[in-house]
Parts: C-alpha cells; sequence; structure tokens
C-alpha cells in the first residue's frame, strides 16, 4: 500500500475507533512494521493532525470534553502512583496526561488517557516491566495531572482525598 494512502486509512481508523489502537495492532492490519506506523503517526502529526501516542495506543483528541478541565500539583514516591491514579479515576476523572518541569528541557508531556482501575493497573504494570522511572523522577516527585472530570464536586471529592494521603500540593 502506498504510504500516502496508509496514512490516510490510519486516520480512518483512528477517527472511527472509541478505543487507543495500537501501533503493533495496526502495522499487522496494513502489513507494515511498528516503527512504519511510528514514522506515519510522525508525519500526520507534523501535517496538523492532533495524535496522541498514550500508554495503551494512539488515539486522537475527542472534540468537547465531557466534563471540566483541571490541572492538580501532586508530589508522591513512585510506591504512591497507582493509589494516586486510582483515586483520580475511582471519582469517574479521566487522567488525560502528567507534566513536568524539567530544569534543561522545560515542560515534558506524556499523554496517558486513563479512565479506569484497569487502564492505572496497565499502566503501572507496563512502567514496571520496562525497568523505566516515571518522568516525575526528575523533580523529586513533583507533578501536574490534567485531568477530566464530570462536575466540581467530584473534583473537589478528588481533591479532598488526595489531601488526605498526602499527595496533593497546596
Amino acid at each position: 500500500m502506498e504510504a500516502k494512502k496508509r496514512r490516510e486509512r490510519l486516520l480512518e481508523r483512528l477517527q472511527q475507533s472509541d478505543e487507543p489502537l495500537k501501533g503493533t495492532v495496526l502495522a499487522k492490519e496494513l502489513g507494515v512494521s511498528r516503527q512504519i506506523i511510528v514514522g506515519d503517526m510522525a508525519i500526520l502529526r507534523a501535517a496538523g493532525t492532533h495524535v496522541y501516542a498514550t500508554p495503551n495506543g494512539y488515539v486522537l483528541p475527542r472534540p468537547k470534553p465531557q466534563g471540566m478541565i483541571a490541572t492538580l500539583a501532586c508530589r508522591h514516591t513512585t510506591g504512591k502512583m497507582g493509589e494516586e491514579l486510582e483515586i483520580m479515576v475511582d471519582y469517574g476523572a479521566k487522567v488525560l496526561n502528567v507534566i513536568v518541569e524539567h530544569p534543561v528541557y522545560g515542560e515534558i508531556r506524556a499523554n496517558l488517557m486513563l479512565a479506569s482501575r484497569q487502564d492505572v493497573a496497565d499502566f503501572v504494570e507496563k512502567l514496571e516491566a520496562s525497568g523505566a522511572e516515571p518522568i516525575s523522577i526528575v523533580t523529586g516527585g513533583v507533578h501536574l495531572h490534567t485531568i477530566e472530570v464530570p462536575t466540581g464536586e467530584i473534583l473537589q471529592k478528588i481533591q479532598a482525598k488526595l489531601h488526605e494521603k498526602g499527595i496533593l500540593l497546596d
């Protein structure tokens, strides 16, 4: 398949999917390597398409949030990462990303798109299996999360629980 047609097909698949699409799955469907898919996604981004690479696969952002967007400043050890994320998703939040302020590179943002305990478990498992450290390691555990919540009341409950656990920065 010609590269231009393949990228058109990738974009169609992303637009039709309600779930993240793994690069390996897309590569198999299109008969190319995962690295070709990675390159195609980079080309789509360069052309102005907002494609997020998340731990669960590639997604296009939704046009409008289902609730409100908030940013939470947090700090914790690596061991509390799962607990922090579970608190957010248990109250119905979608954890869109994690952001740290690197002393040289400036803002570093990683798209997460976690909406359930299973998403959190899969993410934590992948991180542990890879042997990689969370990006908050460069800031002593300080980081931001952008979350999508259904209501202000839910946001307040999340903030209260994170505060109770010593995770939310005041």
